[in-house]
């Protein structure tokens, strides 16, 4: 008769990471998302562009894919540290994908008014009665309008397409919400828990500003929209509904760089 003694079972409680590693995944993807818009910025003036400081939308959305890329790999490790998987987070399911969905899109328009208000009030808040008349140049700088050949603006646009929404929605939701809210949650009250990474994913949308009048505007309304998407989550208590609603604003903003593959050549030279 064996007198081995079984040894006991190995704990798979998730062990909360300490607070400055649950904070430094998502201060490095904003330097990762600041160091992407510099090299960007110095290739395009290289190459002889007018680029502005962030690049336009669709270099900004074309370069996310190197960064969504680590920004995965790392909150991936970070969460096996942590005796957690990326798919536990997600909870995805080809059953309940239709109702996934279907949250989405309620979570998308929920989000949506409150995100437009907080725009419209900070445009107010710094423009008074010509808020109107300066959302065409704070919201766009023709002058950094790319005038690249035609054939690399439109592989731009096919990669911005094929890669900045089905990359960049759950690399944000598992870095702010699923890694970094989810160990706060854990250790902080829950208002500051879901406020501390909402103010860094706002920090990091500073980086897609077209002006530096939209910095503050941007800043605001996307601490509304973290916060939001944080109270969504912890409710919710799994990510896939508000990947969803995320994947869809996503493709709204990069979609209809599309059309510049249909444009006349005439329209790529100033």
């Amino acid at each position: 008769m064996s007198t081995d003694v079984a040894a006991p079972a190995e704990a798979t409680t998730p062990r909360a990471p300490a607070v400055t590693v649950l904070l430094g995944l998502p201060l490095l993807r904003v330097a990762l998302v600041a160091l992407a818009a510099v090299i960007t910025s110095l290739l395009l003036l290289a190459a002889g562009e007018r680029s502005s400081f962030p690049p336009s939308l669709l270099f900004g959305a074309a370069i996310m894919l190197p960064v969504n890329v680590v920004s995965l790999v790392l909150v991936r490790r970070a969460l096996h540290r942590a005796g957690l998987r990326a798919r536990d987070l997600i909870d995805f399911s080809w059953r309940r994908l239709g109702v996934d969905v279907a949250w989405g899109l309620l979570w998308l328009s929920a989000l949506s008014l409150p995100f437009a208000l907080t725009i419209m009030g900070m445009m107010f808040a710094l423009h008074g009665g010509a808020a109107f008349e300066r959302f065409d140049t704070v919201f766009y700088d023709e002058a950094a309008t790319p005038t690249l050949p035609r054939a690399l603006i439109a592989a731009l646009a096919i990669v911005s397409v094929l890669t900045f929404a089905p990359l960049n929605a759950p690399a944000e939701e598992l870095v702010y919400r699923g890694y970094s809210q989810g160990g706060l949650v854990r250790r902080w009250p829950a208002a500051v828990a879901v406020l501390v990474p909402a103010i860094v994913f706002a920090v990091q949308h500073v980086f897609y500003a077209a002006t530096p009048g939209a910095v503050p505007v941007y800043l605001v309304a996307y601490l509304v929209w973290g916060v939001g998407s944080g109270l969504i989550v912890l409710w919710q208590r799994r990510l896939m509904p508000i990947i969803v609603a995320h994947f869809l604003v996503n493709l709204m903003t990069s979609a209809p760089a599309l059309v510049l593959t249909f444009l006349p050549e005439e329209a790529f030279v100033r």
